[in-house]
């Protein structure tokens, strides 16, 4: 989703020694340089971030690609061996390749492998897969890697701490950072977009105005018809996700029909949405919607 890739990119090539280390897990880096996305080979391919390092003696590349949910028209272990091959073929050095998942349901069936399982051709193409729902959010908002703040909402909060508790610490970690006027709005803004991937987006503004930062955010960071967008576009889906909870709940057993709720809250495609809410008020069973539930998966 445009909004969520926009904010990712900025945020690494701004803070790309931060993202670096958090996904190399070590501090031992040196940054040479951040490269032009593009691969120009045949066909033209974008990746989200590509950073030459220096580490162990040796130049690498660290190539990140950001997920807000499962790749659905070419597999992410498909798309990530072709990046990497392609970035082996036009640089000449090793690739250290990273997918990060964004929404907390995203990417759990991603091994962080391509595998041709033919007996006389193998082809094995490894990556590393990071969710940010099973990174330790403390660590991040005690340590020193102040680009990763605007993620932190969507990482796994201290044991006993509500998620409201959460994001309010969060939001005020980062507040605390010390930055100029205009670059901190946009530093809060991309955490309040974020934070909407798991977060009520009333919640959040709710949470940012009881800090007294809505009017910064709004007046001066290039997020802010983000907001704008996401808190009517998420409003939209909610209506849609409630129609197909109450049209399952009337057309069969209300308790049954309670356990799609779940995955039906995560969706945030509204095509998707659509189709959902169609199949709920014409299958037959709740066993018809399951397979349409699970086929758009």
């Amino acid at each position: 989703m445009a909004e969520y890739d926009t904010i990712s990119k900025h945020l690494i090539q701004t803070y790309p020694a931060d993202f670096v280390r958090f996904t190399l897990g070590r501090a031992d880096v040196e940054i040479r340089a951040i490269l032009d996305p593009e691969i120009p080979r045949v066909e033209t391919r974008l990746t989200d971030s590509l950073i030459r390092v220096w580490i162990d003696g040796e130049e690498v590349l660290v190539h990140t690609e950001f997920q807000t949910t499962d790749s659905r028209d070419t597999p992410m272990p498909i798309r990530m061996a072709s990046y990497i091959i392609r970035l082996i073929e036009y640089y000449g050095l090793p690739v250290y390749s990273h997918v990060i998942y964004l929404r907390p349901d995203a990417g759990r069936r991603d091994e962080g492998l391509y595998l041709q399982k033919h007996p006389d051709y193998p082809v094995v193409v490894r990556y590393k897969v990071i969710r940010l729902n099973e990174i330790d959010g403390q660590d991040i908002v005690e340590g020193d890697h102040p680009g990763l703040l605007p993620f932190a909402p969507l990482m796994k909060r201290p044991a006993g701490m509500t998620s409201e508790e959460w994001l309010r610490q969060c939001i005020r970690r980062t507040d605390a950072v010390s930055l100029a006027q205009a670059e901190k709005a946009n530093f809060l803004g991309g955490l309040a977009v974020l934070s909407g991937l798991a977060y009520d987006p009333n919640t959040i503004t709710s949470i940012i105005s009881q800090e007294g930062l809505m009017d910064a955010i709004m007046r001066e960071s290039s997020f802010a018809q983000y907001l704008k967008e996401l808190g009517v576009k998420q409003g939209i889906e909610q209506g849609i996700q409630e129609s197909i909870r109450e049209a399952l709940a009337v057309r069969f057993d209300a308790g049954v029909a309670g356990q799609f709720a779940d995955r039906i809250a995560v969706i945030d495609d509204l095509q998707r949405l659509k189709q959902l809410l169609h199949a709920a008020v014409q299958v037959n069973n709740l066993a018809a919607f399951q397979r349409v539930l699970d086929a758009e998966a």
